[in-house]
């Protein structure tokens, strides 16, 4: 499925509108973007009981003070489990944002690659989000750096839009993906049989080669992440919209 035109429209708030007492990904962040009408990108996670949460984070030391991983806590603990730096608000349910924004302004879906490796994955997450989305009014596309989990969403919820997360691979930071997987990765080389319909890629890699087939079919290019006026007006040279946060596009 095309990628709807509202994903072009206006910038992106990545992981929601978050900065002073609104915590990235969190419901007043969410509520932020919306108020602003700017598109929102959120980071999905798994909780023990198969819940998709809406975290960026694997382990919940950088954003609650917590230790441990993410998918060690049940949905409900983690909606108990403060954010830092907002009111004592918890993680949100991908249903819970879902039912927040309401089709008001098109929402952007990262999977977060549960393999940790850019591998197979057990679908977990990924069929949890296809269910939560099930029936939902508005804008909506997935997307992930993981082929294995697109590949995974499509299963669940085969007329769902998707995308991939992409970038140069460098094995200095994707140090457990073996280095032929990652010059695929690079080379986008899923992109067909995953039948995408946009990339997301890092705004300092848009010149690659790798995405010159990709413009030649006309598929619509997101970037990430974009932290000031100067940084946009660069990455909107070659991409199609930003996804930003630090700062307050026009």
């Amino acid at each position: 499925m095309s990628l709807h035109p509202a994903f072009l429209a206006r910038p992106i708030a990545h992981r929601a509108l978050h900065g002073a007492g609104r915590p990235e990904n969190s419901g007043s962040a969410i509520r932020a973007a919306v108020a602003a009408g700017y598109g929102i990108e959120i980071d999905l996670q798994c909780a023990s009981d198969g819940r998709a949460m809406v975290f960026h984070d694997y382990d919940l030391s950088r954003l609650t003070g917590e230790t441990g991983a993410v998918r060690a806590r049940s949905s409900g603990e983690l909606s108990r489990l403060p954010l830092l730096g907002g009111g004592g608000e918890g993680v949100p349910t991908f249903a819970e944002v879902l039912e927040e924004v309401a089709g008001r302004v098109p929402l952007l879906v990262e999977i977060k690659d549960q393999s940790c490796r850019l591998g197979a994955v057990d679908g977990v997450l990924e069929r949890a989000a296809a269910a939560d989305a099930a029936g939902y009014d508005g804008p909506i596309a997935f997307m992930s750096f993981n082929p294995a989990s697109i590949e995974a969403l499509k299963e669940a919820s085969p007329d769902a839009t998707v995308g991939l997360t992409t970038c140069a691979f460098g094995p200095e930071e994707w140090t457990l993906t073996p280095a032929d997987r990652l010059a695929a990765l690079a080379r986008i080389e899923d992109r067909e049989r995953l039948g995408i319909s946009f990339v997301s890629h890092d705004r300092t890699d848009l010149a690659s080669p790798a995405l010159s087939p990709l413009r030649e079919a006309g598929l619509p290019f997101l970037c990430w992440t974009i932290r000031s006026p100067a940084e946009e007006a660069e990455a909107r040279k070659l991409a199609d919209n930003v996804t930003f946060e630090g700062y307050a596009p026009g």
